[in-house]
Order: structure tokens, then sequence, then C-alpha cells
């Protein structure tokens, strides 16, 4: 492990004004964002969109540090032959590769996931880097449902994997970004969010402990704190900024480089006004950096304007970068309702 280069990309994954495009959906997933659009998903249309993103070099350059793939993205080359991976690179950006296999039912736990993938993941995780690969994300999920969901069970066997998962992708010289998710799909209120992150976060650092990760190498992408998408009163963007930043600064070690969100279902503008009030208001608390990893928070409105139509093409690509330049705003605080709505 070189611990000095795994520090150098976690630091760079979170450098001020830049996030990291999360391009890496299922099979499953992007077929469901083409069906919204009418397009079919066939391998060619994927690498279109794809390559259609990697493309836009006022995004690419000025606001994404690095684009998390999937195994196929990996491995394809653009319409002209260039490997998508080179054009990532060419961008000034970090190629990087999801390599969990899915949230599967926890056994002995009803209504509790626990992600898969850790067979085969050493020779995986060596094959991705010599694919050019230089980081890595594995998703764990956390439901909350009532008192008793999420189970100490669940956790701990996700946070257990996380760590295997981590030590692996340093033992291959890869950052590994470890990702919690404690969902928002239920009508939980914010404070039952912040108790669940809160004991989440502190379960998954004693284990990377436990196994040995340096956290110098590592990268979180963790939910915000944030009310369940089925409350009726959700919490304010102040609230959010202020619960988020005082759980992690009571669960996230200070070695920690670099911590970047998931935007976990908040709508486009939500997902930027929370992580700019962040860094806005508590820039001069926190030791680590504050980004985002945002997936369809990022690619919802250049999907729609682009719906598989090479004309449209130019729309599409200005929406991307729409979105990614307001994001990089917010890494900075000086993101502004008014900013977006100018633009």
């Amino acid at each position: 492990m070189n611990l000095m280069e795994l520090n150098k990309i976690a630091v760079a994954m979170a450098a001020p004004g830049k996030g990291i495009l999360a391009a890496d959906e299922s099979s499953g997933t992007i077929k469901k964002r083409f069906d919204s659009i009418g397009v079919e998903s066939t391998e060619d249309n994927r690498r279109d969109y794809r390559e259609m993103l990697f493309r836009t070099e006022e995004a690419m350059r000025n606001a994404i540090s690095g684009v998390i793939l999937f195994d196929e993205t990996i491995r394809q080359n653009a319409a002209d032959g260039t490997p998508l991976v080179q054009l990532i690179n060419d961008a000034g950006a970090i190629p990087g590769i999801k390599v969990d296999k899915g949230a599967k039912d926890l056994a002995g736990a009803p209504g509790e996931k626990v992600t898969e993938g850790l067979d085969g993941l050493r020779e995986r995780l060596n094959e991705y880097y010599e694919l050019g690969a230089r980081f890595a994300k594995w998703r764990a999920v956390i439901d909350i449902n009532g008192d008793d969901i999420p189970s100490g069970y669940c956790i701990a066997t996700n946070v257990h994997a996380l760590a295997r998962y981590a030590a692996l992708c340093q033992e291959a010289n890869i950052v590994p970004i470890v990702e919690p998710e404690v969902l928002m799909d239920g009508d939980h209120d914010i404070d039952r969010c912040y108790d669940v992150t809160e004991f989440t976060l502190k379960s998954l650092f004693d284990e990377l402990y436990a196994q040995d990760v340096a956290l110098e190498g590592t990268v979180l992408k963790p939910n915000m704190v944030i009310s369940g998408k089925k409350n009726a009163n959700r919490a304010s963007v102040s609230e959010v900024a202020e619960k988020t930043v005082r759980c992690f600064r009571a669960a996230v070690p200070a070695a920690l480089p670099s911590i970047v969100f998931l935007s976990g279902g908040q709508s486009d503008e939500e997902a930027t006004a929370h992580l700019n009030a962040m860094n806005a208001e508590y820039a001069d608390k926190m030791p680590w950096a504050l980004s985002f990893s945002y997936g369809r928070a990022l690619q919802a409105a250049p999907l729609k304007a682009w719906s598989g139509k090479t004309e449209n093409i130019p729309a599409a690509q200005a929406a991307f970068a729409h979105r990614a330049a307001m994001n990089g705003l917010a890494t900075t605080g000086e993101w502004s309702d008014g900013l977006e709505k100018a633009a």
C-alpha cells in the first residue's frame, strides 16, 4: 500500500469547486432511467449517453474530480474507439469503479439488507487497477422503519463488510469510498435520522480501525442528516446543515481527508442547497473537505434533455455543465438561489 499516493487521490476527490459524478448505475437502474425517456437500454445507447457526459469539457474540467463507473463502462470505448477511461483522464478527472454486487436480504432480519460482493474482490480490484481505476465504491443500505429497523445486527454486518472491502482496496492501491447510506425513504423525522446516522458512522469507524484501514487514504460517502421523504414536516435547509455537521463532528475522525455526500433521493436543487449551507456556515468548524458524489442529482436534467437524440446533445451537455457548476459552487459555500435561476 502506497499511503502517500492514496492520500493524494483522496484529497483530490474533494478538491475545492469539484466533486464526483456517480455514473455507476447497474443495468437495471439505467434501464429504468432510459425507460422514463423512451430510450432502449442497449449497450451502445448506454455508451453514447455516458460518452456525452464525459465529453462535456466545461463540466469535467471545472467541476468533476472523479467518475464512478460500472463494470461494463470501464471496459468500453467511445464511438471513435477511445477508451472511456481515457476520456476521463484527459479531462483531468480520476476514474473509479463500483465493486459491490448489490444489497440482498439479510438472513434472520426481515426487511433489512446486507451488501454482497466480497468473494473474488481481491482479483477484481487488481484487474480494475490495470483498467485504470484509482478509487472504488461499496454501498451499504441502512433502512429506517419504526423503532426496530435498523437493527444493531444489520449495521454491524454491513460495516464489517465495508471495512473488509476497504482493506482490500488499499492493498491494491485503490482508494476506497465507503458508503453507508441511511435511506430517506420513510416518514421518520430528522432526529431519528441523526441517531441512526451517528450510530452507523461510529460503528463504521470502529470497524475500519479494527481492520487496520488507513483513514488518510479513505473517502466517506454518506447520507445527509435529513427528514424522511414521507414526513409531513420536512426539516429546513439550515437545520439539515446544522445537524449533519454536528453529527459528523461527533462521529467522523479528523484523519479522514474527504466526505462526498450522496443525494439519496433529494431534488437537484435541494441536494445543492444543503451542501452549500454546510460549507457556507460551518467551513471553519470542519477538519474535512465536504463535497458531492451525485448520480441522479447531476444526471436527471441532462438525461431528460438528451432523450436519446443526437441533435439534443448540446442541450444535454449544457444541462450537465449547469448542474456540475452549481454543485461546484456549493463545495465552497458560494451557491445561491439567484445564481441557480440566473444561469
